[in-house]
């Protein structure tokens, strides 16, 4: 007799007990990246003190919409530890566009103010490792986000492709993830962040962006992991 099943090799070759762990282990991880993420963007408000300059509002603004906003706009998809799990797929794919539209303003909003601090303290602009990658963040989240466009309506821009399409998304949407955590971790090297974070305290910043990576990054992969067919 035989049947075909349609699987993801993850955890192949595990038994039940093993399953049941992995599965566990899987949801703490993703409930601990949610609490990350939201833990890590109100420690990084707090220091950087928002309202008693222009720059004050950058690190805000950045660390809302990377850490916070973009973090949540993935991990929602995430059937292990997502707050929105009772949502239809319809109904995730609407609040992963809210996400992604607060994420562009609020991306939009931190560089006016870098712009505009710099402008006024008359400092050059694209000088750091971290403007630098940050651009490079920018770039790839507005490529992620026109892949999104073109999926919302395929049949209107002519599009045949979805589920191709659908995995170009995915792919920039990790890419610029990753990108904007690398940008993340290079600010902790600047003189700002140095000078207010110091000791023990600044490897703890350091560390902390990277565990909610890791979660998306295993998300995603496994997600567009090619499947197999066991035959039996």
């Amino acid at each position: 007799m035989r049947a075909d099943v349609e699987y993801s090799p993850v955890g192949e070759g595990l038994g039940m007990r093993d399953y049941w762990l992995y599965a566990c282990m899987r949801k703490v991880a993703v409930v601990g990246a949610h609490g990350v993420a939201l833990g890590f963007t109100a420690l990084v408000s707090a220091l950087a003190r928002p309202g008693t300059s222009l720059f004050s509002w950058h690190p805000v603004c950045m660390s809302f919409a990377f850490c916070l906003c973009m973090t949540e706009g993935i991990l929602l998809f995430s059937a292990e530890g997502s707050p929105l799990c009772f949502k239809s797929r319809k109904g995730k794919i609407r609040m992963h566009w809210i996400f992604q539209a607060l994420m562009l303003l609020a991306a939009a909003t931190g560089l006016g103010f870098m712009v505009a601090s710099k402008n006024v303290s008359e400092l050059p602009h694209l000088t750091s490792w971290h403007s630098l990658l940050g651009v490079a963040t920018l770039a790839a989240t507005v490529l992620q986000a026109a892949c999104g466009v073109c999926l919302l309506f395929p049949k209107l821009l002519g599009i045949h492709s979805v589920p191709r399409l659908r995995l170009y998304h995915a792919t920039c949407g990790l890419v610029a993830y990753l990108l904007a955590t690398v940008t993340v971790m290079g600010a902790m090297f600047t003189d700002w962040f140095q000078a207010t974070v110091k000791g023990v305290m600044w490897y703890g910043f350091l560390l902390l962006p990277l565990f909610p990576a890791l979660v998306v990054m295993n998300q995603i992969t496994n997600a567009f992991l090619p499947k197999k067919k066991l035959t039996t």
